[in-house]
């Protein structure tokens, strides 16, 4: 099912969005771990700023996943994974932000309850990332209808299923 969501250059946004919050929020975490092995207070306020970072990122996907949910019909299995999907995303990207607000007057000392905020919220990216995948891999949520292993370029203007023949489309 093509998105009619919000595209640049004939790929969606969404997807150009998550990997930045997603490796900027999980990084976080592996700092706070060195912090927590090391005692030295740098590795925690790198980790602050990465959450910060990541936190606006993850609004920005937000944004954008949204639209693309807009346009998922009602009453089909691809709108009730969406709804898990967009629900554990803002869950995951509050918990980072709650972090990241308890950790505001000392970066260097979060203490322990931003650091399990911050774990809790990198286990809901991986849970999140899933069901993202279920919708694109198993839905088709967001892939060009015709799409097959030799379609042109999103670039051309032409459909996916341009130029290609039934042997190409089945690989």
């Amino acid at each position: 099912m093509e998105s009619r969501g919000a595209k640049l250059f004939g790929h969606r946004i969404h997807p150009m969005l998550i990997p930045f919050p997603l490796g900027l929020l999980s990084t976080s975490v592996l700092f706070d771990v060195v912090y927590l092995l090391t005692g030295n207070g740098k590795w925690s306020e790198i980790a602050f700023w990465m959450i910060a970072a990541g936190v606006l990122g993850g609004l920005a996907a937000i944004v954008f996943g949204a639209i693309d949910f807009s346009r998922v019909p009602d009453g089909t299995r691809a709108h009730s994974v969406g709804v898990v999907h967009a629900l554990l995303s803002v869950s995951m990207v509050v918990l980072f932000a709650a972090s990241w607000l308890l950790r505001m007057d000392l970066p260097g000392e979060p203490g322990i309850i931003p650091i399990i905020l911050s774990l809790l919220g990198a286990s809901l990216a991986v849970v999140t990332g899933w069901f993202g995948g279920e919708l694109v891999e198993r839905l088709g949520v967001g892939v060009a209808d015709g799409a097959h292993l030799n379609a042109p370029t999103s670039l051309s203007k032409h459909p996916a299923t341009s130029g290609s023949t039934d042997e190409q489309r089945r690989g």
